[in-house]
């Protein structure tokens, strides 16, 4: 059950509203997710994470795939359900195959497991590797 009530269009301030009508225009849908509408309880925090998301998910020298690929491995590391599947969704929508995803899951896998390693033996940082 979500914390905070997932408010209906006509349940949302109008400045909650324009951000939600901005996320349907730029995304090309009528669907709003309820992470969405969650925030709208917020709407200053609904902008501010609309317009972050709309910069760093935007256009930019990563490929979208590869984008939505790492924000599914921060969301496993971060134990976000929902996050993991949004993005999955998404992920799927710009042409990640189910193939990808199980690479993906793999890396993160053998990530997380050096990366225990490595803080349980509390290895030290190879100087050829340190920048600057």
């Amino acid at each position: 059950m979500a914390t905070m009530p997932l408010l209906a269009d006509d349940q949302m301030s109008p400045e909650a509203r324009a951000v939600i009508d901005d996320i349907r225009a730029t995304r090309k849908t009528d669907f709003i997710n309820n992470f969405w509408r969650a925030l709208a309880n917020d709407p200053a925090l609904l902008k501010r994470t609309w317009e972050s998301l709309k910069a760093v998910m935007g256009p930019g020298q990563l490929d979208p795939k590869v984008k939505e690929l790492i924000y599914i491995a921060v969301s496993v590391a971060q134990s976000c359900e929902y996050c993991i599947h949004s993005h999955t969704a998404a992920a799927r929508a710009k042409g990640v195959s189910d193939q990808e995803l199980m690479e993906l899951f793999a890396v993160i896998g053998m990530a997380a497991e050096t990366n225990r390693l490595v803080t349980a033996m509390q290895v030290p940082v190879d100087e050829i590797f340190k920048v600057g």
